[in-house]
């Protein structure tokens, strides 16, 4: 069995290396927390006290981060994992990233014998724990294939783009049309409350309907519950947006409406935290309206396909 290494043990990364686990992969982990490991120590992982030690010895190295500075100090710094990979094995860049960073760390790469294989997800984190994510790939056919089985262990349908960089591209993309919706959820869940709709035949209707999305389907229940809770940050969402305004100003493309998105986000960081859960941006338009969106009976977690049919069964069966 193939030997990976996984450095990034956050809410997704922890997924990640889970899924591997479940699979029978052989993983070695790292983190700046060790905390984070216990589990997967505890099912078989071995724990690594640095990127190079995590690196050594491995098929592949998976790479979970916040940033993309992080991702290349990680890979390149002085006690950087690219130094101890031996020649033959892939680096497997799920973060999200900017293609020219990339671009680069993949070239360093490569003098060292070390392939790259930029894995990027999408889906939500409930989905990553269900190792049904959809992993979004780009890079040469003979290192996909030959780590597909891995790739298959932590993700459900998978494309492959083309080469570095492309994958890159449409997950920010992607990115960006989740928040349009996140947005749209929020503006038109309270105008429906405003109306005097009833908040929970609103959101069945609308997910039955032209106007649902996977946003709209899995986020909305974590608003209507009061957790706010998608495992994932306003920091990491202005990161990305930051990202797609850049991409717009590469291609000479004016993102007006992401650039709007952008403002709102980055105003929501600084009124709840860079640390908040992305539906604060929802709280944001709460507050300015003095409109609360709550409704009984929603889990406190993030739903789509047959979470949704589970929860409508039981709240007839609760009738």
């Amino acid at each position: 069995m193939m030997l990976y290494g996984m450095i990034g043990l956050g809410n997704l990364g922890g997924k990640i290396a889970s899924n591997l686990l479940e699979a029978g992969f052989q993983l070695q982990v790292h983190d700046l927390d060790r905390t984070r490991a216990e589990e997967l120590i505890n099912r078989g992982a071995t724990w690594c006290d640095s990127p190079p030690e995590v690196a050594r010895g491995v098929d592949g190295l998976i790479t979970c981060l916040t940033s993309p500075g992080i991702s290349t100090k990680v890979m390149t710094g002085p006690d950087g994992a690219l130094s101890a990979m031996p020649p033959g094995s892939v680096w497997i860049e799920t973060s999200t990233t900017e293609v020219d960073e990339l671009l680069r760390v993949a070239d360093l790469a490569q003098s060292c014998g070390v392939g790259t294989i930029e894995a990027p997800v999408t889906g939500g984190v409930h989905r990553a724990e269900r190792g049904e994510i959809t992993v979004l790939l780009g890079g040469h056919e003979a290192d996909l294939q030959r780590h597909q089985g891995a790739i298959e262990a932590f993700g459900g349908m998978n494309f492959h783009l083309g080469g570095i960089g492309t994958a890159s591209t449409l997950k920010v993309i992607t990115n960006m049309m989740a928040f349009v919706n996140l947005i749209s959820l929020g503006e038109g869940l309270i105008l429906a409350k405003r109306a005097g709709l009833d908040l929970a035949a609103s959101y069945r209707a609308i997910q039955a309907g032209s106007g649902n999305s996977v946003e709209f389907e899995s986020v909305a229940p974590v608003v209507l519950n009061g957790s706010f809770d998608t495992s994932f940050t306003l920091e990491l969402a202005c990161k990305d947006l930051g990202l797609m305004m850049q991409l717009g100003r590469e291609y000479d493309v004016p993102l007006k409406f992401t650039g709007l998105m952008d403002q709102m986000f980055l105003e929501a960081k600084a009124k709840y935290g860079a640390d908040a859960w992305t539906p604060h941006v929802v709280k944001m338009m709460e507050d300015a309206t003095g409109v609360e969106l709550r409704c009984d009976g929603f889990p406190n977690k993030m739903m789509d396909g047959k979470d949704v049919l589970d929860f409508w069964e039981k709240q007839k069966s609760a009738k």
